[in-house]
């Protein structure tokens, strides 16, 4: 018997397409009640969508549209079901971004991608997404209450005491980022403190290499998956093991209609081809249709059935960004910030901003074209744009002036050098 969460994971290829295909008018007609989607979706007739080639002729919503659909119809651009007031949660997310989070059970999904990572019914986990402003923390919370584990909200930061709650609470499994469990590994060392009671980690939110999955291993912590989440979508897909044994790709979720289509269009690529990730959301409260992340991957082809049990989609996993949006410890930073920092610093006459490092050690360096790179004020003005990159990004930033013409000309105004070997 397949080791899953439930049935749906291991149903027929077919049944799964048909039942999700049966679905797709209801969530149209449904979209359709909302303000937003209205508008989006107004020449649309709900009857006639039940098939991928009729999902394929609506417009796509992009991701990096929200902020101005928000701003013209606060707060979620008019493209949630259920009223504010009958919410659960909002959160905000860099942007600032709005999103909510109903009353449902497991309303993120994130159960399915957490059983697939060892977590069971019984067991205790280290939450260390944040709990401040942003979903990640509530993801996981939804999921174990589904599941039936207890929660050490543990958050993130203060990684002494993140040590000393797994040393004394032993804790089977750890959830969070990459970087922010290489840095607990790293100071339990240091302080010769046991945390050797972790042997699972659902790991997100950033990428994670294969050396660094080794180093994993190597520290005591070898059954590491990763899922691909995002705070307006919840589990989108997750990785899985067979016999300990990690299987190729991700699962795309049970809730989730998947396309990759060209950047820029929304025009399916034959499967195998490296597009951008665009999904349908069967979600009550906030239906997401052709909902277009930003982020790149492709279908895994020509792989046997997943020995894990599970029939779904297989994904090759996040392969980078279809625009200039990267995401530095966690947090996406967009080309738009970088913008209105050279806004509110008139002296500015071009910026780049340049995320370099390596895993658990990025570095943001924005790099800016300025009349008088080492006249009399450039320490304050230095002074003054780390404070809007903080206030704009929520992150640290460092400052280095250059002369008017020396930057590169290829159009980049983020560029992503780091190194994850």
């Amino acid at each position: 018997m397949a080791d899953t969460l439930d049935n749906l994971e291991s149903r027929p290829p077919e049944q799964r397409e048909r039942e999700l295909m049966a679905r797709l008018p209801q969530l149209v007609a449904r979209a359709k009640a909302a303000a937003g989607w209205s508008r989006i979706l107004r020449d649309v007739n709900a009857t006639d969508i039940h098939s991928r080639a009729a999902l394929a002729t609506l417009p796509v919503t992009r991701k990096s549209a929200l902020h101005a659909l928000q701003k013209g119809q606060p707060p979620f651009g008019g493209l949630n079901t259920t009223p504010v007031a009958q919410l659960g949660r909002v959160f905000m997310s860099p942007g600032p971004i709005f999103d909510p989070e109903g009353r449902g059970k497991d309303w993120w999904r994130f159960a399915r991608p957490m059983y697939a990572a060892g977590v069971r019914p019984g067991g205790l986990l280290q939450n260390c997404f944040s709990y401040h402003f942003t979903p990640a923390a509530f993801m996981v919370e939804g999921g174990a209450a589904r599941i039936g584990c207890t929660v050490i909200p543990a958050g993130s930061g203060q990684t002494e005491l993140q040590v000393q709650a797994i040393s004394e609470l032993r804790p089977d499994t750890y959830v969070g980022t990459p970087s922010f469990l290489k840095i607990i590994i790293e100071k339990a060392r240091e302080l010769g403190t046991d945390i050797g009671s972790i042997k699972h980690a659902m790991l997100g939110a950033e990428a994670l290499p294969e050396s660094l999955r080794e180093w994993f291993a190597a520290h005591g912590v070898p059954h590491v998956l990763q899922m691909y989440a995002s705070a307006d979508i919840g589990s989108i897909a997750y990785e899985t093991s067979s016999g300990g044994v990690r299987v190729p790709g991700m699962v795309l979720d049970e809730d989730v209609i998947l396309e990759i289509v060209r950047p820029g269009s929304g025009d399916p690529v034959p499967d195998g081809e490296i597009g951008e990730v665009v999904v349908t959301v069967f979600n009550p409260d906030y239906p997401l249709i052709r909902f277009a992340t930003g982020d790149l991957s492709a279908i895994l082809t020509g792989a046997d059935a997943s020995p894990c049990g599970r029939t779904n989609i297989r994904i090759k996993g996040w392969m980078g960004r279809a625009d200039q949006t990267t995401k530095v410890r966690a947090m996406f930073v967009h080309p738009s910030q970088v913008h209105e920092v050279t806004r509110r610093h008139p002296e500015i006459v071009k910026a780049r901003l340049v995320v370099s490092g390596s895993m658990a050690q990025d570095v943001m360096t924005l790099h800016c074209e300025v009349a008088e790179p080492d006249g009399a004020g450039a320490a304050d003005l230095g002074a003054s744009i780390v404070e809007s990159i903080r206030d704009l990004t929520k992150l640290r930033g460092e400052v280095v002036f250059a002369a008017v013409g020396s930057l590169p000309g290829d159009g980049k105004v983020i560029d992503d050098v780091r190194d994850y070997k």
